[in-house]
C-alpha cells in the first residue's frame, strides 16, 4: 500500500505510532421501516428501554472511574446523562413513533438530524460542537437498539497486531474514551470535531495525541493501517515507510524527555529571566475543571464560559438553569481554586446561538442578537445570572467579564444590572463581594478603537483574540472555504492588540488574553514583549508556555517587537517572528 498522508486539526501534543482500528458509528446500522398501529407503543417501550439501559451505562462508568481519571471525565458523563433526560431527546423521539409511524432507530435518528441542524448554525465555535455531545448520547442509544456494540480489543501483551492502537472514529465520546483505558490506546483520528470539543478537552486533559476535523478518515484509512499522529502538525501519515516510522520514533524519544521536564514547573512561577512575573491562567468549560487548572499550575482562571449551563435544554423559561443551580456551579469552582481569583464571562449565547428548539432565520448570526446584547434584552435571563455571580463571590476572589461590549450604552446599562443584583442582594442580607471587578472582552474592533471609554468605567481587560481576528478580518471561523484567511499576525490585529495594552498601562488596569494565541507558545513572547502579563489558556498548555517564558529576557525583545509592530509586510513580520523565537533566552534558564 502507497504512503500518504491526511491534514486535520490538531487538538492536543505529542507523536504516536500504531495500528488504526476502525469504529463504525451505530448510526450507520440503523434499518428505516413503518410500523402498524398495533405496534407503535411497543415500539415506543422498546425506545424507552434503550434510554433507560444508557442510563445505567452511564452511571456504571462514572462509578467505576479510577481515581487519577481526569476531573472533565465525570463532568461529560453527567453532561451526557442530562442530555438523555431531556425531552428533546427521550419524548420527542416518541412522539415521532406515534405520530409517524417510524420504527425506533429512525424516530431517534430523524430528531437527532433535526438538531444537528440547529447547531450547525451556530456561530461560535465552542458552542456548535456541542452537537457532537447530542450525537454521541444517541450513537449509545441507537447501539442498544441494534445490537451493536463497540468491538474493542483487550490488549494482552506488546505486540504488532494491538501494540499502540489508534482508534479512528467519525467522532468518539467521552464515555467511550474511558474504555481505552484498558486497552493498548495511544490516539485517536476522528472525522468531526474541532478545538473546543468534548473529546479535545478530555484528550488534552489525559495528553492523548489526536487529529480531528479529519472529514473522510474513516473512508481512506482501513483496519490495521499502520499510522503515525503527529498532534503537533495535525497530520496523520498512513502505510509509512519504516525509514518515516524509525524518524518519528526518534522525535517520540524527545518529546517524552521534554515532557517530563515539563511537568516539573507545576509549582514555578512564571518569571521572566530579568524578573518579569507573568500571571497563567486557566480557561474552563466546567466547574469540575478547576481542579485540573489548580493542578496544572494555573494563577487563576482566566475565563470561565457560563454559557455551558445553559446548554443542552429546551428554552422554557423555567428549563433555563435557575439562580441557585448557577450559584452553586460558580461557588464550587471558586472553593476548588482555593482563593486564586476566578473570572466569570456572563452569558455568551443569543440568536445564533439557540437555547430554543426553533430554528433562527438570520442572514449572519455572528452580526445578530449574541452575548451582552442577548442579555440587556433579557433581563429576566441576565439578572439571575448576575445575583449566582456575585452571590459566588462571597467564597472567594470573582471578576465578572462582559462579552462583546462595543457601546458606551452598552457598559452603563450592564453596571446599572450589577447595581440592581446588588442591591437586591443587600435587601435580602446575602453575602457577596461589594468591591468585585467588572471588565469587558475586548473582542469587537469598535472596543479596541474605543478604549479610552472603557478603561474609564472598568476595572480590567481580557482580549477574546478568536472572535477579534474573526471579526476584524471578517472571517467566518466555521466556514472551511475561508479558514485559510484566518491569521493572528496579521498587521491588524497587531496593532489592536498592542492598542490595548498601551491603553490599560496608561490607565494602571489589568489586560489579559483568553483567546486562542495566549496558549500558542509560538506567539509566547510576541505576547509579552507587547506588555500583557495575563495570559489565559486551557491548563494543559501551562506548563510549556511556562518554560518559554523562564527562558525569556523581555528586555532582549523590544527592538524586534518594534520592528513587528512597524511592519505591514506578511513575509516581514513572520521572518522577524523567527528571529523573536531565538532571542531574549540564556542558556540554563527553565528546563532544557
Amino acid at each position: 500500500m502507497a504512503s500518504f498522508t491526511l491534514q486535520g486539526i490538531p487538538i492536543s501534543r505529542g507523536i504516536t505510532i500504531g495500528r488504526a482500528h476502525l469504529l463504525r458509528p451505530a448510526a450507520l446500522d440503523v434499518q428505516h421501516y413503518l410500523i402498524a398501529q398495533e405496534q407503535v407503543e411497543a415500539e415506543v417501550q422498546r425506545l424507552q428501554a434503550a434510554i433507560a439501559q444508557v442510563h445505567k451505562e452511564l452511571q456504571t462508568i462514572w462509578s467505576d472511574l479510577p481515581a487519577d481519571a481526569p476531573t472533565e471525565i465525570g463532568a461529560f458523563l453527567d453532561v451526557h446523562a442530562l442530555i438523555l433526560s431531556d425531552p428533546m431527546i427521550c419524548e420527542e423521539p416518541l412522539d415521532i413513533i406515534r405520530t409517524r409511524h417510524y420504527n425506533a432507530e429512525w424516530a431517534l435518528v430523524t430528531q437527532i438530524d433535526a438538531l444537528s441542524a440547529q447547531f450547525n448554525e451556530i456561530e461560535d465555535d465552542y458552542l456548535r460542537e456541542r452537537k457532537a455531545d447530542i450525537q454521541q448520547v444517541a450513537d449509545r442509544v441507537l447501539k442498544v437498539l441494534t445490537g451493536t456494540a463497540h468491538s474493542l480489543p483487550r490488549s494482552t501483551g506488546v505486540d504488532e497486531r494491538n501494540a499502540n492502537m489508534i482508534v479512528v472514529a467519525r467522532d468518539i465520546s467521552p464515555a467511550d474514551m474511558m474504555q481505552f483505558r484498558n486497552v493498548a490506546f495511544t490516539g485517536f483520528v476522528t472525522d468531526e470535531g474541532g478545538q473546543n470539543s468534548h473529546t479535545a478537552i478530555v484528550s488534552r486533559s489525559l495528553g492523548i495525541p489526536a487529529v480531528v476535523g479529519m472529514g473522510n478518515a474513516t473512508r481512506l484509512i482501513e483496519q490495521d493501517d499502520w499510522l503515525i499522529v503527529d498532534s503537533d502538525a495535525g497530520v496523520v501519515i498512513v502505510a509509512p515507510s519504516a525509514l518515516v516510522i524509525g524518524q518519528f520514533r526518534d522525535r517520540q524519544a524527545v518529546l517524552l524527555k521534554v515532557r517530563k521536564k515539563l511537568a516539573r514547573l507545576k509549582k514555578t512561577q512564571a518569571v521572566t529571566l530579568d524578573g518579569v512575573e507573568i500571571s497563567l491562567l486557566a480557561n474552563i468549560e466546567l466547574p469540575q475543571d478547576a481542579v485540573a487548572a489548580l493542578a496544572a499550575g494555573a494563577n487563576g482562571v482566566g475565563l470561565f464560559r457560563s454559557e455551558f449551563l445553559f446548554m443542552g435544554r429546551t428554552g422554557q423559561e423555567h428549563q433555563l438553569p435557575t439562580e441557585d443551580e448557577q450559584f452553586i456551579a460558580y461557588r464550587d469552582a471558586v472553593l476548588a481554586m482555593k482563593g486564586r481569583p476566578v473570572t466569570i464571562r456572563t452569558l455568551d449565547v443569543g440568536a445564533d446561538k439557540p437555547m430554543e428548539a426553533g430554528e433562527h432565520n438570520i442572514l449572519n448570526p455572528a452580526l445578530g442578537l449574541r452575548a451582552i446584547r442577548y442579555c440587556l434584552k433579557e433581563p429576566q435571563i441576565f439578572l439571575p445570572q448576575l445575583r449566582a455571580i456575585l452571590r459566588a463571590s462571597a467564597f472567594g476572589t470573582v471578576h465578572m467579564l462582559i462579552p462583546m461590549i462595543a457601546h458606551a450604552f452598552e457598559i452603563d446599562q450592564s453596571l446599572a444590572m450589577i447595581a440592581q443584583a446588588k442591591a437586591e442582594l443587600a435587601a435580602e442580607n446575602k453575602n457577596f463581594d461589594q468591591k468585585i471587578l467588572v471588565g469587558a472582552m475586548i473582542e469587537v474592533p469598535a472596543a479596541a478603537l474605543s478604549l479610552p471609554l472603557f478603561v474609564k468605567k472598568l476595572d480590567f481587560l481580557s482580549v477574546g483574540t478568536n472572535d477579534l481576528i474573526q471579526y476584524t478580518l471578517a472571517i467566518d471561523r466555521a466556514d472551511h472555504e475561508v479558514a485559510h484567511l484566518y491569521n493572528d499576525t496579521h498587521p491588524a490585529i497587531l496593532q489592536l492588540l498592542q492598542m490595548t495594552v498601551n491603553a490599560a498601562e496608561k490607565a494602571g488596569i489589568p489586560v489579559a488574553i483568553c483567546g486562542g494565541m495566549a496558549g500558542d507558545v509560538r506567539l509566547t513572547r510576541l505576547l509579552i514583549g507587547m506588555g500583557f502579563r495575563e495570559l489565559s489558556m486551557p491548563p494543559a498548555l501551562l506548563p510549556e508556555v511556562k518554560q518559554e517564558i523562564l527562558n525569556t529576557r523581555i528586555d532582549s525583545l523590544q527592538p524586534y517587537i518594534k520592528k513587528i509592530l512597524r511592519s505591514y509586510e506578511p513575509a516581514m513580520i513572520q521572518e522577524t517572528l523567527a528571529q523573536l523565537a531565538g532571542a531574549g533566552s540564556e542558556s540554563g534558564a527553565g528546563l532544557h
